[in-house]
């Protein structure tokens, strides 16, 4: 049985400009938050792309994977772009999976949709921890994306921010929990995890994390589902 994972983004950006941020493997790998490399294999002529991609876990620890990609654009001006991909590598989570981009042109903007699905590497009981996992981390690199072409803000410097944040946050908690009262305490810690990342800083909750109608979930024709 294959697993779902939707995020939406509406960003205020070109079409042009999107599909290249999105479809060039060494800008795609800068602000994707799953992948730590992206790699164009040779391609024939009208023939589908094939890549390869990976994610290293530790140093000299990385998990890989091939892919195949095709896209397609609409005579209302959006664009699709299907794939697949599979990973035999032991610690991989995800054995196999397909899924797309949707770009749909909108008066403010493109909506940016993925779907995807996958079958699990390591079982159902991984996956029930694994998938909220990757879909927060499709949202958030999404709205990384989003930073970079609406602000021009780097996805490494989006990173740095996000990472200091986190620390900020953590730090005022400590200072909380070991100088305050219990109450106080207890309040500021939950400032810290509810209130929203300053509007530079990525946040995933920016994102659509379910479809908001049916029509938007229909996959486009070039792609086949998992099963």
């Amino acid at each position: 049985m294959a697993r779902f994972v939707y995020v939406e983004c509406l960003i205020r950006a070109d079409m042009d400009a999107l599909w290249e941020w999105t479809q060039r493997p060494e800008l795609h790998q800068r602000w994707d938050l799953r992948f730590t490399e992206i790699d164009c294999l040779p391609r024939a002529d009208d023939g589908p792309q094939w890549f390869r991609y990976a994610f290293k876990l530790l140093p000299g620890l990385v998990i890989n994977g091939i892919g195949i990609t095709t896209g397609d654009r609409h005579d209302t001006g959006g664009r699709t772009s299907a794939l697949r991909f599979a990973s035999d590598h032991p610690l991989s989570l995800i054995r196999s999976g397909s899924g797309y981009w949707r770009y749909v042109p909108t008066d403010d903007g493109v909506r940016f949709i993925t779907r995807y699905g996958y079958r699990p590497g390591w079982g159902r009981a991984v996956d029930l921890v694994f998938r909220p996992l990757i879909g927060w981390a499709t949202a958030w690199s999404f709205d990384r994306l989003r930073l970079w072409l609406e602000t021009g803000r780097t996805p490494e410097r989006s990173l740095w921010q996000a990472l200091a944040e986190i620390c900020l946050r953590t730090l005022a908690t400590a200072i909380a929990v070991t100088t305050t009262p219990a109450a106080v305490a207890c309040l500021v810690g939950a400032a810290a995890i509810l209130l929203p990342p300053l509007p530079s800083t990525p946040a995933a909750r920016r994102c659509l994390r379910r479809p908001p109608d049916r029509q938007t979930v229909q996959p486009p024709h070039t792609l086949m589902e998992t099963r």
